[in-house]
């Protein structure tokens, strides 16, 4: 081999390099690129003082208002007069009247008579019903749940019920799956395929993509699945 035979050869070997670099690279990248592709309703900026009272209110000084921002940025891109065809949910959080009527009388102090149309109430409401699902996720058995897990499952009853979750979770035990994972759960569904994609996608996109971008725009709080 010659000399320049050599050379060509080196430079084949690094561009091959450079590209599978490269692959990696967009293969595994970290949430941040993906923050960049959320585009923040300027409606948002609207709700959230309001937001992050609630969030204090139920929470404490020390939550994550950025969670709460992206699960109504999910639930209704900030519209307050949104409503759900086929289905009938309300709102900025998208309570479904039975729901809103049931947690209004389950918080008659905080919630009174609830309007889901009223995105202050609803605001609140959402708040409180998350805290209420997450306070009721406890661990099946003796592995670990991770914050991250908990509030999976809190999101994913919001979204499609807490009784379905529970019904995932216990066929999840029954064929050996880890039913205090979010990651294991996901691949049993005791639904349609199209209601359990629905639902398992839900708690991904605003745990995962939407509350870190919600932080990266400045919004108070710290990514539960970091």
């Amino acid at each position: 081999m010659n000399r320049l035979q050599f050379i060509g050869m080196r430079f084949v070997l690094f561009a091959v390099f450079l590209l599978v670099a490269v692959l990696v690279a967009c293969v595994f990248a970290p949430p941040a690129q993906a923050q960049s592709r959320v585009a923040i309703p300027e409606a948002s900026a609207l709700y959230r003082h309001r937001v992050e009272q609630a969030v204090a209110d139920v929470w404490g000084v020390n939550a994550s208002p950025a969670r709460l921002a992206a699960q109504l940025h999910q639930e209704s891109a900030w519209k307050p007069n949104a409503r759900s065809p086929g289905v009938g949910a309300q709102g900025i959080a998208q309570f479904m009247p039975a729901t809103a009527k049931w947690i209004a009388e389950l918080f008659p102090d905080k919630l009174g008579q609830f309007d889901p149309w009223d995105a202050q109430q609803a605001i609140l409401a959402a708040a409180i019903y998350d805290k209420w699902l997450l306070d009721r996720v406890q661990p099946i058995g003796y592995t670990r749940m991770t914050e991250c897990t908990r509030w999976n499952f809190a999101l994913r009853g919001y979204n499609g019920g807490e009784q379905w979750l529970l019904r995932d979770r216990g066929l999840a035990v029954a064929n050996k799956g880890d039913p205090n994972s979010w990651q294991s759960v996901e691949k049993f569904r005791t639904r349609s395929v199209s209601n359990h994609q629905q639902n398992i996608d839900y708690p991904r996109r605003i745990l995962l993509m939407l509350e870190p971008a919600y932080i990266a725009a400045g919004w108070p709080g710290a990514a539960v699945c970091g």
